[in-house]
């Protein structure tokens, strides 16, 4: 998992912004979700096995940090948990040594000496230092090594030219080497940041890079791969930089990319200290001065960012606290929108300059960031007092980009709504069909062991692919003689063609899967009945299992419920256990997102948040939630949550809707029903039709009650059914 950042919002707890694998039933997709404490990533996640006991304990604004109640603790930035981290990693470094070969091969008959340049997270990463104290390569450090020397001896031929010697002349280990801030016991260290930024405070990273700025451009010195741990500030300006990866989960903000490729925008120069430029190189200048950068982010995310930051530099963004600035400004005030009126934003610029908060220029000074770092700061007038909270958001909006992030998003409050329970839920006719379904019940089922075994061995040797992981480089190029429209459009990125690699050396992962216990639990099998199965499939096809675990794992649960799902249905029987749902099982889950939602009449919330669209588009589920509210024959009805939910041999199921008529409108008063976009059984994937053939049982042992279940796609057809 990766922690992009801390939330901090007024009047609510801070939230931690994560990124990490959800398992679905066709593939594993990463994601990032706003988590707070007690979220557990292990569900969160659909029960990955990297993820088993990353419960949220605490989130630390102050510190940056995410603790979990295994004992984890996870800073922003960093990363944990995560499979294919070290395998990305690798394909980066790869990516760099290929490109910074091919830059290399180049320019080394023109006297230009290549440099490549890794931004990475901390230095633990690539270098450790043993109990002698002596510095060794770690992860970092060590697939370089690895990567290096097997790209080299594609470039070692048996003509021995001048480059080929030179290649020749250089140790794998004295060709890479880091340049990071040192302790007073002269280790390596991660550099100190300087607050809201990307860019190392530490002066002694400089000093030491500085000291070898000009022996880096001699061919002399084998040093042609550095790697630092933070964006390089002005202070360093190595003009032979033609590659940077950025080694960093998540990438970086737009300002950061912008830091980090300023390093490499620069004119080479040649051994004689010789700038490569018009008047040396005429119209080959753009072709010899070009950066590369392998991104930690796809290429579209990449190149977005950077036009986005480039853009709101040069257009959008403010970078002065004028009055100007803050006449007009709609803030949120409880829930509503207030517009800065000119009266204010003249007192707000006053209250600036009388207490130093601004410079002679209008920007926003050190004595502002430190009183608000310090909690010091002054009171605004008394014309502000009721917007004091949303004045200084304003104020800290010129020096930092990201302060409207959570605050603030088009002019409206994105704080999550509540969706509560209304008087439709209390009706009479509501509480009669509720008391009726909301209990909760136990299966039992009967089907014979050895003949599912049989199956799900054939089904997995015939359907079981697992595809060794692979990574598509991407590659494009900044267009020529950009204007505004252009980086206003996003579209000064040219992408040039894409080629997907197979991941042939796969890092070890520390990772460790029962899988047998994974598998039986998801199949709700007994652990013999599934060892069975696995040793009984093809060894090829168990193979598999080394490409991608997660996948293999999820493939084969799904394969075995299909099996299962084919035998269960004529056997199973349902009884009615302890225990029913509390109707706060409606308000548990919380949206954010209103726009979507339908606002309903006869539901038993104000509004109806609906799924389920047909193939032409349509929302079949607020289609009939329309339709229903229309209905002279309906009393009353629930979007059931997913919270309420019947348990099957292939998984729990949730029906959509819980409906009561009026009394003497149709044949049937209560109806539970599951809205599909088709009725074709045949297009019914195995284990959902035996999901609504389980609930059709358990419905069809509570005819006594009236209530009907069926499958709709629309309001007639629930009519149609309702007469029967």
């Amino acid at each position: 998992m990766f922690l992009e950042s801390i939330v901090i919002s007024p009047k609510k707890p801070p939230m931690a912004r994560l990124e990490f694998e959800i398992g679905y039933d066709k593939s594993i997709n990463r994601e990032t979700r706003l988590l707070g404490v007690d979220d557990d990533l292990f569900a969160l996640s659909k029960n990955m096995e990297q993820y088993r006991g990353f419960r949220i304990s605490e989130i630390d604004p102050i510190r940056r940090t995410v603790s979990f109640t295994n004992g984890e603790v996870i800073h922003s930035g960093e990363v944990t948990g995560d499979v294919s981290e070290a395998d990305l990693r690798r394909v980066q470094i790869r990516e760099t040594i290929r490109s910074h070969f091919e830059k290399e091969k180049e320019l080394f008959a023109r006297g230009v000496k290549t440099l490549s340049l890794f931004f990475i997270d901390e230095v633990a990463k690539y270098r450790k230092y043993g109990g002698d104290g002596n510095e060794t390569n770690f992860e970092y450090g060590e697939i370089f090594e690895q990567e290096y020397t097997d790209i080299l001896n594609e470039y070692l031929t048996l003509y021995n030219t001048p480059y080929e010697q030179y290649l020749r002349s250089i140790e794998v280990y004295q060709t890479h080497a880091g340049y990071f801030s040192i302790d007073k016991k002269g280790r390596k260290v991660d550099s100190s940041l300087k607050r809201g930024s990307d860019e190392s405070d530490d002066i002694s990273a400089y000093d030491l890079i500085l000291k070898d700025k000009e022996r880096l451009l001699s061919f002399s010195n084998p040093v042609r791969f550095i790697f630092s741990h933070s964006a390089l500030r002005e202070g360093w300006d190595n003009p032979n930089v033609f590659q940077i990866c950025t080694l960093k989960h998540g990438g970086s903000s737009p300002t950061q990319k912008r830091q980090e490729v300023g390093r490499g925008l620069r004119l080479c120069v040649n051994q004689n200290g010789e700038r490569m430029d018009a008047d040396t190189l005429g119209s080959q200048v753009q072709q010899v001065n070009q950066l590369t950068v392998i991104a930690s982010d796809g290429y579209r995310d990449f190149v977005a960012d950077l036009q986005r930051g480039i853009r709101e530099d040069l257009y959008d963004r403010p970078t002065k606290a004028t009055k100007e600035y803050f006449t007009g400004k709609t803030i949120v005030i409880n829930g509503s929108d207030v517009t800065v009126t000119e009266k204010q934003a003249s007192d707000i610029y006053r209250y600036l300059i009388k207490n130093d908060y601004i410079d002679e220029d209008d920007h926003v000074t050190d004595k502002y960031r430190a009183d608000l770092e310090n909690g010091t700061l002054v009171p605004v007038p008394e014309s502000c007092v009721d917007i004091t909270e949303s004045v200084h958001v304003l104020i800290q909006s010129v020096f930092d980009e990201h302060i409207f992030d959570d605050m603030f998003h088009n002019g409206h409050d994105t704080k999550i709504q509540e969706n509560a329970l209304n008087d439709n839920f209390y009706k009479k006719e509501f509480q009669t069909l509720w008391n009726y379904i909301n209990h909760k019940y136990a299966y039992t089922v009967e089907f014979d062991s050895e003949e599912l075994i049989r199956k799900a061995i054939a089904h997995i040797d015939d359907k079981m692919f697992v595809a060794k992981l692979q990574y598509t480089v991407t590659t494009g190029e900044q267009g020529q003689d950009w204007d505004s429209e252009q980086l206003k459009g996003g579209t000064g990125f040219v992408a040039g063609h894409s080629k997907t690699f197979t991941l042939e050396r796969t890092a070890g992962s520390s990772v460790r899967y029962d899988l047998i216990g994974k598998v039986a639990e998801g199949t709700k099998l007994t652990r013999r009945s599934v060892a069975s199965i696995l040793t009984g499939i093809r060894p090829h096809i168990f193979a598999m299992f080394r490409n991608n675990p997660e996948e293999f794992i999820t493939k084969a649960i799904r394969l075995i419920n299909e099996q299962k799902a084919t035998m269960i249905v004529e056997k199973i029987s349902y009884n009615q256990i302890d225990g029913t749902y509390d109707s706060t099982i409606f308000t548990a889950e919380k949206n954010s997102d209103f726009s979507r939602a339908y606002r309903a009449k006869k539901n038993v919330q104000d509004y109806v948040f609906a799924d389920g669209y047909a193939r032409d588009g349509r929302s079949i589920e607020r289609e009939l939630a329309e339709n229903m509210d229309l209905a002279d024959e309906v009393c009353v009805y629930a979007k059931l949550p997913r919270g309420f939910s019947i348990p099957t041999p292939v998984g729990s199921y949730s029906p959509d809707w819980a409906v009561a008529f009026y009394s003497g409108t149709v044949k049937h008063i209560f109806f539970v029903a599951e809205t599909k976009g088709t009725m074709e059984t045949l297009n019914l994937k195995p284990i959902e039709k035996a999901k609504i053939d389980c609930a059709r049982k358990l419905f069809e042992s509570l005819s006594n009650t009236g209530i009907v279940y069926d499958v709709i796609t629309n309001y007639q057809d629930l009519l149609n059914i309702m007469e029967k």
